[in-house]
């Protein structure tokens, strides 16, 4: 098993981190998170920290469910992925749209997956776009997000907010 050094060293050598000062990073180290219990992260130095963030919006339901491992391993089994490209899909995804629509509002009856929030911005972006071309106004590109609002890191996601760091 490695040490806390030997993650950090490694991780310094070879792992680019999303918004940091990578100079810096090497100067502290990394915080290895070794391991997950319901709202709870542990790291390598065995400090336990609550998730408040779940994971960055990703583990809602909490880490270590037996239930969900179980139900991710046998999908993984039968069918780990395919694209939706092509024409094609998949009775998991078939069957999550199915529900989606039965609980959401009536006017809400297609779904379009993505693996992130990003995505999804980046996608309503061309769902516009597409959408006033097709009424014969491709001028209309304007679109009108908050001013210093996080909308995600994807270079269209991200150049809706004026946040200056996402820019730089």
């Amino acid at each position: 098993m490695r040490s806390t050094p030997d993650w950090q060293r490694l991780d310094a050598a070879h792992y680019l981190h999303p918004f940091t000062d990578h100079k810096q990073l090497a100067d502290t180290g990394a915080r290895i998170i070794t391991h997950a219990e319901g709202v709870y992260i542990y790291t390598s130095e065995g400090q336990k920290i609550l998730d408040g963030m779940a994971g960055l919006w990703c583990v809602a339901l909490g880490y270590g469910r037996r239930e969900l491992a179980d139900a991710a391993y046998e999908q993984m089994l039968s069918l780990p992925y395919y694209n939706n490209f092509f024409q094609c899909a998949t009775p998991p995804a078939i069957e999550l749209a199915g529900l989606l629509a039965e609980v959401t509002p009536r006017q809400f009856q297609h779904v379009f997956f993505t693996g992130s929030g990003s995505e999804a911005n980046d996608t309503l972006i061309r769902a516009v776009r597409r959408y006033w071309q097709l009424l014969d106004q491709p001028e209309r590109t304007v679109i009108i997000a908050r001013w210093n609002g996080y909308h995600g890191s994807t270079i269209g996601a991200a150049s809706l907010g004026g946040m200056k760091p996402m820019h730089e």
